[in-house]
C-alpha cells in the first residue's frame, strides 16, 4: 500500500523543473475558456432576447456559427504548424477582441452576427484548439498524462469563474436589464454585458502570449529552441512583404493538410472523435439548451449558472486523482468507462420530477437549494435532479474528457501535433451540430417558452443520443482504435 501511495503521490512531482511555456500555457487556457464559456452560455439568450429571434432560428444560427467553427479548426491546425503557436495565438486573441466588441456594442442586428459572431468563430479556432498542440509540446513523456489532467483542471477552472460571473451580472443588473457604459453612456443589455466582460478577461491574454519563448520543444532529453525561420521579405514594402507572408503560410498549411489526409491514422481518430461527439451532445446541450430550458422551467434568474458550476467544482479534484490514478491506462478505454457513466447520468432528468419531492424537502435539498443556491421558499425537485445529473456526469467527464485530447496528441505523428490536436476538437464543435440539428426544435416541442411542457422527453431524448457512443466504441474499436505512443498494447490496430 506505501508504494502504491508513493507511486500516487509521485505522479504529481513530474512538473519539477517544467518549462516556463507549460505554465503559460495553462494560464493561458484559464482566460481562454473564461472569456469562451462567458460567450457561449449567454449566446441563444443574447440571439433570444435581444436580437429577437424564435428558438429554431436562434439554433440554427448556433448551428452556422458551429459549421464554421470546425471548418476553421481543421485548417488551423496545419497553419499552426507552419506559423507557429506564439503567432497563431497571437492571431486569434485579436480577433476575438474585435469580434467580441462588436458583439457587445454594435446595435445593428446583421452587424452583431455576421461580423461579430462569425468572427469570434474564427478567432477562437485559432486559439482553443492550439492549446492542444502546445500542452503536448511544452510537456515530456513523463509529464503527458498529467499536463493533459492539469489543463482540464485549469479548464474547469475557467469555466467555474465564467459560470458565477454569469449569474452574478444577471442577478446583478436582472434577466433584461441594462447597463450604462462608463464614460460613454451607452445603454447595454445583461447580454451584451457580458460579451463586454469575456472581451476583458481575452485582453488579459496579450500579455501571457508576449513571453511564450518561439520554437521551443520540450523532450525527453531536455528543452531545445530551435528559431523558427522568418519569412524573407527581401526590403520589399510592408504591404507586399504580409501578402508574401500570407502566400508562404498558406502554401504551407495546404501542405500539411494534404499530408494529414493521406495517412491512414488520420481516418481512424476522426472516427474515434466522431463517436465521442455524441458523448459531448450532453456537455453542448447543457450550454445551448439548459440555461433556457432552466430559465423556463424554473423561472427568470434561475441560478443557472451555480448549477453548472457543480461540474467544475468535482471535476477540479476528480480529474487529478482519476488522472494519477489510470495514467498508466490506455487513452482509449478510459473513454469508453468514462462515457458510459456519462451516458448514465443524463437518465436522471428524465426521471419524474414527483420521485424526488421527499429529497428536495429533505436536509439534502435543503443544503442544495439553501445553502450552495441561496435559494429562498421551497425547494423545486429539480434543483435536486440537477444536483445529482451534474455530480454523476463529473465523474464520467473526469474518466474519459481530458484523455480524448491526450489520445489524440499521443497518436499524432512527429511535427503535426498541433493538426492532431486541432482535430481533437471534432468533438465539441460536432457536437455543437448534432445539438443544434435537435436543440430549437426540442426546446420548441417539449419546453416551449408557452404552453404544456414535458422536459422528461427532451432530456430522454439527449440520454438516448448519448449512449450511441459508447456502445460504438466498444462495437469497432478493431476498426478504429490507433497506437499510443509509449503504450503497447497488443490490441490496437497498426
Amino acid at each position: 500500500m506505501s508504494k502504491k501511495l508513493t507511486a500516487f503521490f509521485g505522479s504529481f512531482t513530474v512538473f519539477k523543473g517544467a518549462a516556463p511555456e507549460l505554465w503559460l500555457t495553462f494560464l493561458i487556457k484559464f482566460l481562454i475558456v473564461a472569456a469562451f464559456q462567458i460567450s457561449v452560455v449567454t449566446l441563444v439568450r443574447w440571439l433570444s432576447s435581444d436580437l429577437g429571434m424564435s428558438d429554431r432560428e436562434a439554433q440554427g444560427t448556433v448551428m452556422a456559427w458551429a459549421i464554421t467553427m470546425i471548418v476553421v479548426t481543421l485548417l488551423v491546425g496545419s497553419l499552426t504548424d507552419a506559423l507557429g503557436l506564439r503567432r497563431t495565438f497571437f492571431l486569434g486573441v485579436w480577433i476575438c477582441l474585435i469580434a467580441r466588441a462588436v458583439m457587445a456594442l454594435s446595435p445593428v442586428k446583421w452587424v452583431s452576427v455576421s461580423v461579430g459572431l462569425f468572427l469570434l468563430a474564427i478567432g477562437e479556432a485559432l486559439g482553443t484548439p492550439v492549446l492542444v498542440a502546445a500542452t503536448r509540446k511544452y510537456s515530456n513523456t513523463q509529464q503527458r498524462s498529467m499536463a493533459f489532467s492539469l489543463i482540464y483542471v485549469v479548464m474547469n477552472l475557467g469555466f467555474l469563474a465564467a459560470n458565477y460571473v454569469y449569474d452574478w451580472v444577471r442577478q446583478g443588473l436582472g434577466e433584461y436589464g441594462y447597463w450604462t457604459v462608463p464614460f460613454f453612456g451607452w445603454h447595454i443589455t445583461t447580454y451584451r454585458t457580458l460579451f463586454l466582460v469575456s472581451w476583458v478577461i481575452e485582453l488579459l491574454i496579450l500579455p501571457a502570449i508576449w513571453f511564450l519563448r518561439d520554437g521551443v520543444n520540450v523532450t525527453d532529453e531536455g528543452v531545445t529552441i530551435t528559431p523558427r525561420e522568418k519569412y524573407s521579405t527581401n526590403s520589399q514594402p510592408i504591404l507586399i512583404a504580409g501578402w508574401e507572408m500570407i502566400r508562404q503560410s498558406a502554401s504551407e498549411t495546404a501542405g500539411f493538410f494534404v499530408r494529414l489526409v493521406k495517412q491512414a491514422g488520420f481516418y481512424q481518430l476522426l472516427s474515434f472523435l466522431l463517436l465521442i461527439a455524441l458523448i459531448k451532445i450532453v456537455f453542448t446541450q447543457l450550454y445551448y439548451v439548459f440555461p433556457t430550458w432552466g430559465v423556463r422551467e424554473l423561472g427568470p434568474g434561475a441560478p443557472v449558472g451555480r448549477l453548472l458550476a457543480i461540474n467544475n467544482w468535482f471535476i477540479i479534484f476528480l480529474v487529478p486523482i482519476i488522472g494519477a490514478l489510470t495514467r498508466r491506462s490506455p487513452a482509449y478505454w478510459m473513454v469508453v468507462v468514462g462515457g458510459c457513466i456519462t451516458a448514465a447520468s443524463v437518465f436522471f432528468m428524465a426521471l419524474p420530477p414527483a420521485w424526488f419531492a421527499p429529497i428536495a424537502h429533505g436536509w439534502v435539498g435543503d443544503w442544495i437549494g439553501h445553502f450552495y443556491l441561496s435559494l429562498t421558499g421551497a425547494v423545486h425537485p429539480y434543483y435536486v435532479m440537477i444536483a445529482f445529473f451534474i455530480i454523476i456526469l463529473s465523474f464520467g467527464e473526469a474518466f474519459y474528457s481530458p484523455r480524448v485530447y491526450e489520445y489524440a496528441a499521443a497518436i499524432a505523428p512527429k511535427g503535426q501535433e498541433a493538426s492532431y490536436g486541432a482535430l481533437s476538437y471534432i468533438p465539441s464543435l460536432g457536437s455543437k451540430i448534432f445539438a443544434t440539428m435537435i436543440a430549437g426544435n426540442l426546446l420548441a416541442k417539449y419546453c416551449p417558452e408557452h404552453g404544456p411542457r414535458n422536459s422528461a422527453m427532451l432530456w430522454l431524448m439527449i440520454a438516448l443520443t448519448a449512449t450511441v457512443a459508447p456502445v460504438g466504441l466498444v462495437a469497432f474499436q478493431r476498426f478504429i482504435r490507433v497506437q499510443e505512443a509509449g503504450r503497447p498494447d497488443s490490441d490496437t490496430k497498426e
